[in-house]
């Protein structure tokens, strides 16, 4: 069946919890020379994105939304700016599951994808940037 993921080492789809350690890990592996400007980002892992993040990017559905960073992107930060938040990279468990379970690749591989495309927001890229550098990899 084609719609059936490669669910390695899970038996059940992984828990909140288990995604966050899969996101940190992708988070330590990233080259050191980009892990320095990253600095202070916080991983939150939820289910779904809330109400109000929803509606803010007009989602249609909630798994329309795998990850979401929140913050003022490098290329908008002045070093004589008043600290602000803390930047975030959220990542929401279910999308991400029912994208795994459709996609058919390695869920670790995912959750670093995610990852990393919400770190090239910190970086002030956008989606068509990120896309364009990912075709030219």
């Amino acid at each position: 069946m084609a719609f059936l993921a490669d669910f390695g080492r899970h038996t059940i789809p992984p828990s909140l919890d288990e995604i966050e350690v899969m996101a940190r890990e992708a988070l330590a592996a990233i080259p050191d020379e980009l892990r320095r400007f990253v600095g202070d980002i916080a991983i939150s892992v939820s289910e779904f994105p809330d109400s109000e993040t929803e509606e803010e990017m007009g989602l249609e559905s909630p798994f329309d939304l795998l990850g979401l960073y929140r913050g003022v992107s490098l290329a908008q930060k002045s070093v004589s700016d008043a600290p602000q938040d803390l930047d975030m990279i959220f990542l929401y468990r279910r999308p991400i599951l029912d994208y795994w379970c459709e996609a058919g690749v390695d869920l670790a591989h995912i959750v670093r994808h995610v990852l990393i495309h919400e770190i090239g927001h910190h970086f002030g890229f956008s989606d068509d940037d990120m896309e364009r550098l990912e075709a030219e990899a």
